[in-house]
């Protein structure tokens, strides 16, 4: 039987009452999946057990899945890279994060995230003043998002096992030089540990976060319709709520086994989700990770779970598998994730695979 002390009574609480806040969060005239290139998840570890981090992240990726993790780190500093590829190498996703302890119950951490495409060509110009083709007149571009999160971690005073984190999240967003827009919000997130049990809540844009855009409308000479898709003016991101809990297994011949769950909360309006409506939207996620003697790991998952729609017209729900490796030695972390996994059914197409690759190395 489980003991729920006083401190894991008061993380379940703190969750309760984001479930009672929720419907007065959403917002009919509010943009769904605003700023979400900070949803698609950073870490091989991470992205290999479908994005189930929340309970587990105890490393410098704790400042973007949830900074209060950044305690639990098992050295004095720590860092990871990544690397991914989107859409057969189109859109890359780039992140770095560096983290470091204070002291026994505090620590701090740094994160960038880039997603972006690059060398889009803009041929509005390529036919010349004498109707000429001219390749000279093409001229590229990037549109790119970054993302800056500085984290703080603390325990909470002397009860073992409960610490709390936020982010301060400065964002930028570019499409050339036709349009940029400057944002800033908070992340707060709690994590309680008990024996091999694991909890936790992380509140992301938890004071709702501003995107201000500014338009170039003198560079962007292009159809009235565009300028309409890129509106001057903020930009508001709403909070999205994810619970998360885990526990640790030890089995024999130095075996462990480790599931876990999230479940993340959306406030901005109807998506397409296992729970949906316009008040708030529910989105489970389940992963596991198996490790032999803490150096060889292999991890699966599965979330997105969504309805969609066959050849036949009939409505099917569908998930997003992944699959995961990795390799521990010395304080050198190497995570390989195959995410995007195909389920090949007769009739549909199969989605295309991202590998991604991440680097950790912690020093003590």
């Amino acid at each position: 039987m489980l003991h729920i002390s006083r401190s894991a009574a008061l993380l379940m609480g703190l969750g309760a009452s984001v479930l009672a806040a929720a419907p007065a969060l959403a917002q009919d005239k509010t943009p769904k999946y605003s700023n979400e290139f900070l949803n698609i998840g950073v870490g091989g570890r991470a992205l290999g057990m479908g994005k189930v981090q929340v309970s587990l992240a105890d490393d410098a990726t704790a400042g973007y899945w949830n900074p209060a993790g950044l305690v639990n780190q098992k050295t004095k500093y720590d860092g990871v890279l990544m690397h991914s590829e989107l859409f057969s190498g189109i859109v890359k996703n780039d992140y770095a994060g560096f983290s470091m302890k204070l002291d026994d119950k505090s620590a701090v951490g740094v994160s960038v995230v880039r997603l972006g495409v690059d060398d889009i060509a803009d041929t509005r110009n390529l036919v010349n003043e004498y109707g000429y083709i001219d390749y000279n007149n093409i001229r590229y571009f990037s549109v790119a998002d970054y993302a800056l999160l500085l984290s703080y971690a603390r325990q909470i005073g002397n009860v073992e096992g409960l610490q709390v984190g936020a982010n301060a999240k400065l964002i930028y967003r570019n499409i050339g030089s036709f349009a940029n827009a400057v944002g800033f919000g908070v992340d707060a997130g709690l994590q309680y540990r008990r024996n091999d049990w694991r909890l936790a809540l992380m509140a992301r844009d938890i004071t709702t976060t501003y995107n201000s855009w500014t338009i170039n409308k003198e560079e962007f000479a292009g159809p009235a319709y565009a300028l309409d898709t890129i509106r001057g003016g903020t930009e508001i991101t709403l909070p999205l709520f994810v619970l998360g809990a885990s526990r640790r297994f030890k089995l024999p011949g130095e075996f462990t086994v480790q599931p876990a769950l999230d479940l993340e909360i959306s406030t901005d309006g109807q998506r397409n989700t296992l729970v949906s409506s316009s008040v708030v939207n529910l989105d489970p996620r389940a992963g596991v990770e198996v490790g032999f003697k803490e150096l060889v790991y292999l991890r699966g998952g599965v979330g997105n779970l969504q309805q969609v729609q066959s050849f036949t017209g009939k409505e099917e729900w569908k998930m997003q598998p992944s699959l995961g490796v990795g390799l521990a030695l010395s304080g050198l972390r190497l995570d390989m994730a195959l995410t995007r996994l195909a389920v090949e059914k007769l009739g549909q197409r199969s989605q295309p695979t991202s590998i991604i690759v991440s680097l950790g190395y912690g020093i003590k």
